[in-house]
């Protein structure tokens, strides 16, 4: 029997859904925001090689989804980017453009893609806002990354343009949370810092933070960043994209960071900063003055809280933690 018109299910699929975004929004839907006309589908790289358009095509004929969100690529830490950025750009581009034709082709009705700060350019005034991204190159340390992700921007205005797809992307700023890349050579600096501190409290040694501690950046809770995830699949009808994040006012320097990882482990150690290490960019300080118009109620996860609930997954799951 047809369904009555405005109930038809949403058929949702997550590319990259095993990561630490996937993670969590499979965790807010399960713990109570997903909704009854939704199915969530869950797909990580051994279902599909995206970088592969037959295989992509396959995914979407037998999943049939109405609506993406697309969170897969190659990532990796700033060493690891410097030395492959011609890997990171070939292989991104692929991706993406594997999994914003195919949603065209099946006839997805929305899909949003997920940016990263480091797309905006490297000389800049601050805040950077959203209309700032094609406004002068990104850091040469990641520019292949950097420009893969700016041209899905490119490719949703297209799809736009031409064949009035609703194709959307949204920037998150640095997110941490449970199921993160805990890897200290190559992850990011807050869960490197969470591996840094459990193995200086086992081994009884002092902890290193490399730089000077004074670089500033604003944290995003993954499950808070879930949260609005669906909100923007749902709510959001820009092609445009969006910045998902804390306010200015809560930007939190790497020492800070460090010293609320410290407290959440309960290391008594010592904690030094290796200043011959290099800082990287000072800040990168993004508005959400967007977010804060479209969503002005949103509640964010106090910064000590998300790292203290982060912390306690990374010691109960250290053995199968990625790192």
């Amino acid at each position: 029997m047809a369904e009555p018109a405005g109930t038809k299910p949403k058929r949702i699929l997550v590319t990259g859904g095993t990561g630490l975004v996937g993670r969590g929004i499979e965790k807010v839907v399960a713990d109570g925001e997903g909704r009854p006309d939704e199915e969530w589908i869950f797909v990580c790289s051994k279902d599909a090689d995206l970088t592969n358009a037959a295989e992509t095509r396959a995914l979407y004929e037998k999943h049939r989804p109405t609506h993406v969100i697309h969170l897969a690529a190659l990532v990796g830490g700033l060493f690891k980017n410097i030395k492959y950025n011609l890997d990171f750009w070939r292989r991104n581009v692929h991706i993406n453009d594997n999994v914003l034709h195919s949603a065209y082709e099946f006839g997805v009705q929305k899909v949003v893609s997920c940016l990263s700060t480091c797309i905006f350019p490297d000389k800049t005034t601050y805040p950077i806002d959203e209309s700032m991204i094609h406004n002068g190159p990104p850091h040469g340390s990641n520019f292949g990354y950097s420009y893969a992700k700016r041209m899905i921007d490119v490719q949703n205005r297209g799809y736009f343009e031409q064949h009035g797809c609703r194709f959307t992307a949204v920037i998150p700023t640095n997110v941490f949370g449970p199921h993160d890349n805990y890897n200290i050579e190559d992850g990011h600096v807050l869960p490197g810092l969470i591996h840094k501190v459990y193995l200086a409290k086992k081994n009884g040694t002092a902890l290193t933070v490399w730089g000077t501690g004074k670089p500033r950046r604003q944290f995003i809770y993954s499950l808070d960043l879930a949260r609005l995830f669906l909100w923007v699949l749902r709510e959001y009808d820009e092609v445009e994209p969006i910045i998902l994040s804390v306010g200015e006012e809560d930007e939190v320097s790497i020492r800070e960071a460090a010293e609320s990882v410290v407290e959440a482990m309960d290391f008594k150690g010592e904690l030094i900063f290796d200043t011959t290490k290099s800082d990287g960019q000072f800040k990168k300080t993004a508005s959400n003055g967007k977010l804060r118009r479209c969503l002005p109620d949103f509640q964010f996860t106090p910064f000590k809280q998300a790292v203290k609930e982060t912390c306690d997954w990374f010691n109960v799951h250290y053995d199968i933690a990625r790192k």
